[in-house]
C-alpha cells in the first residue's frame, strides 16, 4: 500500500541523504547490475539515527523505478525469537504467482530446503530482485539461516541482497558476518555510515530552516547533535515551528530543545537493547570514565553475556565515547536520561556498588564524593571523609551548591554527637551562599541547640552575622545567654554589641537584658567590639586604638574573626592604615583557610575601603571584585547590600565610570538594606553621583539624610564619612556660604575630637575654602596634616589641587604649577583618578603645566612605560622598594625589576640620581 508524504517527511527523507552520496552512488551500482544476472550483497552500518533505512528506502524506489522486483523485511526485537519472521516478510511481498502460501512453504524446512527459497530464485530469472531487510541485528535464528542459503545460492542469479543494522559488528548482530559462515562467490561490501561534517550540517540547516545558518549557529548544531541525521532533523524542525530562525542569539533555545529530541532518541536506543547492555550503560553513566571497563561490567552486574560482546553493543549505540580505558557517555543529557530509565533502586544499587569499586580502586576524592551522592548511606567511615573532602574542593572551587550537596549526604551516614554539629555548620557555610535562608535557618537552629562544649554555638552565631542577619543574632543571643558560661559567654555579649552596631536601630523593645560592655573588657573579643564602638562615637582615639591593639594581639589564630575585623577597622579611623591592612591580610588568610567565604567577603570589601581611602584604586577594584565573587548579589542579606554597593560606587566614580556609578545609584535597594546601618553608606555614595552630576540640591538633601542616619546611633565621627564637608561644599557652590561654614566648622569640632589627622585635615581644608584670604594658610594647614596621614591620600591630592586654584587666585603661578605637580605625584599609581584629572584640568585652565621639581629632565624620560614612571615617581619621592610595591599592589621582585630598566633608559645609576630628576 503507497503512503502520501507530507513536506515534512519529505524534508526528513532529504536530510537523511546527505552527505551519502558514495553509498547512493554503491547502491545505484548494485541495482544497475542485476539485469545482467551480476548479484550482489551490501549492508549498511551505523549508529541509530544516522539514516540507514533512509538509504534503503531510497534504493527500494529507484530499484522500482527501473522495473526491479524490491522484496522487503524488517527484523525487529518483539520478532527475535519468532522463527522465519523476517523471511516470512520477504516471501509475503513475492508474487502471488507462487504454488503454496508462504506459511504452507514452511514444509520445506523438513524437507532440509530454506523454505521458499528456490522459488525466489526460479522466478527472479523474470524478475530481477532486489531483497531489502532493515535491522538485521534483530533477525530470528531461523531466518539467519534463510539468508545464508540465500547470498550463497546468488552466483549467476539476477538477486541483490541490501541490508542494514545499526553500530559495529558482534555474534549474533549480522547473519551475513557469522564466523564460519561462506558467502560462495558472492562479495560482500560494507558502507559504515559517518556522521554528518559541518557542511553537510549547514546544508540540513538551511533545508530545514529556509535560509542559511549563522557560522557559530551550525557548528553548534553538529555538536550538539553529534552530527546524527535523525537527532539534528527533529531539533531543527522542532526549532523551526517554535519560529526561530537560524542565527547566533537562538542558541539557548535550539540547545534546549535539543535536550527533549536527544533524551527521546536515548530512550528509543534503550528500547532496543538487551537488559545486560542497559545495566551496563546505567554502569557507565555512573562511574564509566573513572574505572576501567571490566569493572564497570561488575558494577552492572554482567554474568551472562562477554564483556566484549556488551561493549561491543553499547559502542554501536553511538551514546558513548572512548575514556582511556573506560567508556564514558557522550553528553550530561544523554546521562541523564540514561539513569531516569533505571527505577530508584536500581539507581542506588549502581551506585552504591560504584563507591565501593572506586574506593578501592583510590579513585579520586571528588569523583568518589559524586558517586556517593546517590548511593544510599554506606555506613563506612571512608564514605564520611570523601564527602567531607568533595565538600572542601567544592567550597576552594566556589562551587556552593555542590557543596551543600555532600555535607548535606555526609550526614547521612552514621556519625557521632559532636562530629555532626561540626559538619552542620560546614554545611551551613556553604548553605548561606547557595540557598542563603536555609543556611541562616540551620544557623540559628544550631546556635540554639548546640552545647558549648564544641565550640559550635559560638561559630554558628558569629557566621549569621558575618552573613548579615544581625537583627537574628541580637534576639538569638540575648535567648540563650543564660545558659552559656566563661568564654563562649564573653564571646556572645561581644557578637550581640557588635550586631547593635550593625543596626539602624535597636528594633527589639523586649530583648532580654545583656551586660553593657567594660569600659576596659578583659575578653579579645570584646576589646575589639568596644574599640569599634568608641571609632564610631569618635570619642577617646587613643583607648580605641590600644583596644584594637590588644584584641588582635590577644585573639588566637581560630578565634572570633568579626570583632577582628571590628579592630581593623577602628584602626584604619585612626588612620594607622598599615597595621589595619597587615592585620585584614592575616584575618583573609585565615578566613580563606578555613573555607569561610562570607567572612572572606567582609575583610576583602573593608579592605577595598581602606585602598580607596589610601588612593590605591587598583588594589582596591580587585579586592572589591574578590569580596563581590564570594558573597555573590544573590547571596547577600539586605544588611550587607549598601555597604557593598557603596564602595562599588565609589572606586567607579573614582576610576572615571560614571556611567556604572550612576545606574548603581539608580537602582533599588531591598527594603531590608534600610534597616542596616550600612545605609548612611549607601546615601553618602548617592550623594557623591549627585555632586558628580553637578546636581547639588540633591547632593545635599542626601548628604544630610546620611547625616540623620547616622547621628541617630551616636555615629559622629567624620572619620566614617565626611558628610558634613561634602554638604558643605555643595552649599558653598550654591551661594549657602554661611550653611557651608557651619557645617565645616561642626565636623572641624569632630575631627579634632577625634584627633585622626585625615579627618582633621580634611575639615580643616573644607572650612578654609571659606576663609576669605585666609584660605592658602588654612590649606597649607590641612597639607600637613594629609601629608602625615598614608590615609589621607585621596585627601591629599583634594587639597594640593584646591591650594593650587588658590596661589593662582593669588597670583602665585609659579606655587600653583609646583603643587599641581605634587598633586600628579600623589596619584601617581592611578592617573586617571578624579584628583588626577581635575589637576590636569585645572593646569590647562590655568594655562600651566605641572612644575617638576628643580633638576634636569633627560629627553629620554618618555621612553618610561606608564608601569615604569609610576614606580620612578614613588621611588624618587623616596618610598622604600617594599612600599612601592605595596602601592602599586604587585611583589617587590616586579618593583626591582622595573626600577632596573628604569635606570638603563634614563642612564642613571642610583636612586640619588633618580630623587633629582623626579617632579616633587
Amino acid at each position: 500500500m503507497r503512503t502520501t508524504s507530507g513536506p515534512g517527511d519529505r524534508g526528513r527523507r532529504e536530510l537523511l541523504l546527505l552527505g551519502r552520496d558514495r553509498e547512493r552512488e554503491t547502491l545505484s551500482s548494485l541495482i544497475s547490475r542485476l539485469p545482467g544476472n551480476r548479484p550482489g550483497v551490501v549492508t549498511l552500518i551505523g549508529r541509530p539515527g544516522d539514516g540507514q533505512n533512509a538509504l534503503l528506502r531510497w534504493a527500494a524506489e529507484l530499484a522500482t523505478e527501473r522495473g526491479i522486483r524490491v522484496l522487503r523485511a524488517a527484523a525487529t526485537p518483539a520478532e527475535r525469537d519468532l522463527p522465519y519472521g523476517v523471511a516470512l516478510q520477504v516471501l509475503a511481498t513475492m508474487d502471488a504467482g507462487l504454488e503454496r502460501s508462504p506459511r504452507a512453504v514452511l514444509d520445506q524446512e523438513r524437507q532440509g530446503r530454506p523454505p521458499g527459497l528456490a522459488e525466489l530464485l526460479s522466478s527472479a530469472r523474470e524478475l530481477p530482485t532486489l531483497v531489502v531487510v532493515a535491522d538485521v541485528q534483530w533477525v530470528d535464528a531461523a531466518s539467519s539461516r534463510w539468508l545464508h542459503a540465500l547470498v550463497r545460492r546468488l552466483a549467476g542469479a539476477p538477486v541483490a541482497l541490501l541490508t542494514s543494522r545499526s553500530g559495529t559488528w558482534f555474534e549474533g548482530s549480522d547473519p551475513l558476518l557469522e564466523p564460519g559462515f561462506s558467502p560462495g562467490t558472492a562479495a560482500i561490501t560494507e558502507l559504515a555510515l559517518a556522521p554528518l561534517s559541518g557542511r553537510d550540517a549547514a546544508a540540513a540547516v538551511e533545508l530545514i530552516c529556509g535560509a542559511e545558518g549563522e557560522d557559530r549557529f551550525t557548528a553548534a548544531a553538529v555538536e550538539i547533535s553529534a552530527g546524527n541525521p535523525s537527532v539534528l532533523h527533529d531539533t531543527l524542525r522542532r526549532f523551526v515551528d517554535q519560529g526561530r530562525k537560524p542565527i547566533t542569539a537562538h542558541l539557548p533555545e535550539l540547545r534546549a530543545i535539543a535536550a527533549t529530541v536527544i533524551g527521546d532518541h536515548v530512550t528509543r536506543v534503550l528500547d532496543g537493547l538487551p537488559r545486560e547492555a542497559v545495566a551496563v550503560l546505567g554502569a557507565v553513566a555512573v562511574c564509566g570514565d573513572l574505572l576501567d571497563f571490566p569493572l564497570v561490567c561488575r558494577i552492572a552486574g554482567l554474568r551472562t553475556v562477554p564483556e566484549w560482546k556488551v561493549r561491543a553493543m553499547v559502542e554501536a549505540t553511538g551514546l558513548t565515547i572512548p575514556s582511556g580505558a573506560g567508556l564514558r557517555l557522550r553528553d550530561p543529557v544523554v546521562t541523564a536520561r540514561v539513569l531516569s530509565e533505571l527505577s530508584a533502586d536500581e539507581r542506588a544499587d549502581l551506585h552504591s556498588r560504584a563507591a565501593h569499586l572506586a574506593h578501592r580502586a583510590a579513585v579520586n576524592d571528588d569523583d568518589l564524593a559524586r558517586i556517593l551522592l546517590l548511593a544510599p548511606p554506606i555506613g563506612a567511615g571512608w564514605a564520611t571523609h570523601a564527602l567531607r573532602r568533595g565538600f572542601a574542593a567544592a567550597l576552594h572551587k566556589g562551587e556552593h551548591g555542590q557543596a551543600v550537596s555532600y555535607a548535606a549526604r555526609a550526614l547521612e551516614e552514621p556519625l557521632d554527637h559532636v562530629e555532626r554539629l561540626r559538619l552542620n555548620l560546614e554545611l551551613a557555610t556553604a548553605e548561606v551562599l547557595a540557598a542563603p535562608e536555609a543556611g541562616d535557618r540551620r544557623l540559628s537552629r544550631i546556635a540554639r541547640t548546640a552545647d558549648d562544649g564544641a565550640g559550635v554555638r559560638i561559630r554558628a552565631t558569629e557566621l549569621r552575622l558575618a552573613w548579615g542577619n544581625a537583627r537574628g543574632v541580637r534576639q538569638m543571643v540575648a535567648e540563650v545567654l543564660p545558659t552559656a558560661h566563661g568564654g563562649e559567654r564573653d564571646d556572645l555579649i561581644a557578637l550581640f554589641w557588635l550586631a547593635d552596631q550593625a543596626l539602624q536601630d535597636d528594633g527589639e523593645q523586649t530583648l532580654p537584658e545583656v551586660p553593657e560592655l567594660h569600659e576596659h573588657p578583659p575578653a579579645a573579643a570584646q576589646m575589639g567590639v568596644r574599640a569599634w564602638q568608641l571609632a564610631l562615637r569618635g570619642e577617646d582615639l587613643n583607648s580605641s586604638r590600644a583596644l584594637a591593639r590588644g584584641a588582635l594581639s590577644k585573639a588566637h589564630d581560630g578565634g572570633l574573626i568579626l570583632p577582628r575585623l571590628a579592630a581593623c577597622m577602628a584602626l584604619r579611623l585612626a588612620d594607622e592604615s598599615q597595621e589595619a591592612e597587615a592585620r585584614l591580610d592575616a584575618l583573609l588568610a585565615e578566613t580563606a583557610r578555613a573555607h569561610v567565604a562570607v567572612a572572606s567577603g567582609r575583610v576583602l570589601a573593608t579592605r577595598a575601603e581602606l585602598h580607596l581611602r589610601s588612593g590605591r584604586l587598583d588594589a582596591a577594584a580587585r579586592d572589591l571584585a574578590a569580596a563581590e565573587h564570594a558573597l555573590p548579589p544573590a547571596s547577600r542579606h539586605p544588611g550587607v547590600v549598601p555597604y557593598m554597593t557603596a564602595i562599588r560606587i565609589a572606586v567607579d566614580l573614582e576610576m572615571g565610570l560614571f556611567d556604572q556609578a550612576r545606574e548603581l545609584a539608580a537602582a533599588p535597594a531591598p527594603a531590608a538594606a534600610a534597616d542596616s546601618a550600612y545605609w548612611p553608606y549607601l546615601l553618602y555614595a548617592k550623594g557623591l553621583v549627585a555632586t558628580v552630576d553637578g546636581d547639588l540640591t540633591k547632593a545635599i538633601e542626601l548628604f544630610r539624610e546620611c547625616g540623620r542616619w547616622l547621628s541617630q546611633r551616636n555615629r559622629l565621627n567624620p572619620a566614617i564619612m565626611p558628610w558634613r564637608s561634602m554638604a558643605a561644599r555643595a552649599c558653598r557652590r550654591l551661594g549657602d556660604v554661611e550653611q557651608a561654614l557651619r557645617l565645616g566648622q561642626e565636623e572641624l569640632s569632630l575631627a579634632r575630637r577625634w584627633g585622626a589627622p585625615s579627618a582633621l585635615g580634611w575639615a580643616e581644608l573644607t572650612v578654609g575654602l571659606m576663609a576669605g584670604e585666609a584660605q592658602p594658610a588654612r590649606a597649607r594647614m590641612a597639607m600637613h596634616l594629609l601629608r602625615g596621614s598614608p590615609a589621607g591620600m585621596t585627601f591629599l591630592a583634594w587639597a594640593l589641587v584646591e591650594l593650587a586654584v588658590a596661589e593662582h587666585e593669588a597670583g602665585n603661578e609659579q606655587a600653583a604649577a609646583s603643587l599641581l605637580g605634587e598633586a600628579l605625584t600623589v596619584t601617581a599609581t592611578h592617573p586617571s583618578c578624579r584628583a588626577a584629572r581635575l589637576a590636569h584640568a585645572i593646569a590647562e585652565r590655568l594655562r600651566t603645566s605641572p612644575a617638576p621639581a628643580p633638576g634636569r629632565q633627560p629627553a629620554d624620560w618618555t621612553l618610561l612605560t606608564e608601569v615604569e614612571r609610576r614606580a620612578a615617581i614613588l621611588a624618587g619621592q623616596g618610598h622604600s622598594n617594599r612600599d612601592i610595591a605595596r602601592l602599586l599592589s604587585v611583589t617587590t621582585r616586579t618593583v626591582e625589576q622595573r626600577l632596573s630598566r628604569v635606570y638603563e633608559k634614563l642612564r642613571i645609576s642610583t636612586r640619588e640620581d633618580l630623587r633629582a630628576l623626579s617632579p616633587r
